[in-house]
């Protein structure tokens, strides 16, 4: 069996002893949250941190709640609870859709969405969503609370503008009366890493487009989003056509390699097609169809 190296291992017990335990055990210590995407890492020996952080019992990172014209999502919110959210659920059932199609119950018991921001999967389900609402990452370090655009927190495959001595505290997500959202994947088996996916949300006005979002996870979308496919959207009519030549765009912009999931045409054509249909089932809710 495939063991980890051999690690220290602190618990916090708010955010402000979670910096303070990073500042102490140095730039090679990392935050742990649900546990699901780095220790494998940390089995197969592609991560190799001297110590962990575990922010499981900081009361502060939990909880989904409105603030202002914002939904604010803890960062150590679980994926079961992220499922369950009535707030979430009324706003943006996106969230819903796409928890229902990520991994199986043990992983959504236990996993976070601010430790999914985190490990920046290319493939990661919840960061396309999270791109296409156009959210912020609330991140705080020793120097005070600072906001980043989820558009901007990802620096490429598994990377993000994280300090190692800050935490990802919270997700902001911006109310936007009239839209409707909605998420789609073609997955090789239920629960797995997507082939391609589309999550959106859509305001229609007078039945033209007045805002839209466009987010893609496991095609080599830039920062999971499709602004091309969005402005090629807005302002146009709310029309199967103007779909079409939208969710062309997005599969056209995609950058996706070609693996054991399929070549990159059809990683495109896929994304083109799923967009396509998120789009149209978007609007129909913008519009209360």
């Amino acid at each position: 069996m495939q063991t980890p190296a051999p690690v220290d291992y602190a618990k916090a017990t708010s955010v402000a002893h979670a910096i303070e335990l990073l500042q102490q055990l140095g730039d090679e210590a990392r935050p742990i949250a649900g546990g699901h995407s780095l220790l494998p890492m940390m089995k197969l020996r592609l991560a190799a941190p001297e110590a962990l952080v575990d922010l499981n019992d900081i009361p502060e990172l939990q909880g989904v709640r409105i603030e202002g014209d914002h939904i604010v999502v803890g960062a150590m919110t679980k994926h079961r609870d992220i499922l369950e959210s009535a707030i979430l659920h009324e706003h943006y059932p996106i969230f819903r859709e796409a928890e229902h199609v990520i991994a199986d119950p043990i992983v959504r018991n236990r996993g976070t969405i601010g430790g999914s921001a985190c490990q920046a999967d290319p493939a990661a389900d919840l960061s396309a969503v999270g791109s296409a609402l156009r959210g912020t990452a609330v991140i705080q370090g020793p120097g005070g609370t600072r906001e980043v655009p989820l558009r901007e927190f990802h620096d490429g495959p598994y990377m993000t503008v994280l300090e190692p001595t800050e935490v990802l505290v919270a997700l902001k997500y911006p109310i936007r009366p009239g839209a409707g959202s909605a998420y789609e994947k073609v997955e090789r088996r239920h629960g797995d890493w997507g082939v391609a996916t589309a999550g959106v949300f859509v305001v229609v006005r007078d039945g033209v487009v007045a805002d839209c979002g466009i987010g893609n996870a496991a095609v080599g979308a830039e920062h999971y989003c499709s602004p091309g496919a969005e402005d090629a959207l807005i302002g146009q009519p709310a029309t199967e056509e103007s779909f079409a030549a939208a969710a062309k765009v997005a599969g056209e912009q995609c950058n996706p390699s070609a693996d054991q999931r399929g070549p990159v045409d059809y990683k495109r054509h896929l994304t083109t097609e799923l967009t396509l249909r998120a789009l149209r089932r978007a609007a129909a809710a913008s519009q209360g169809a």
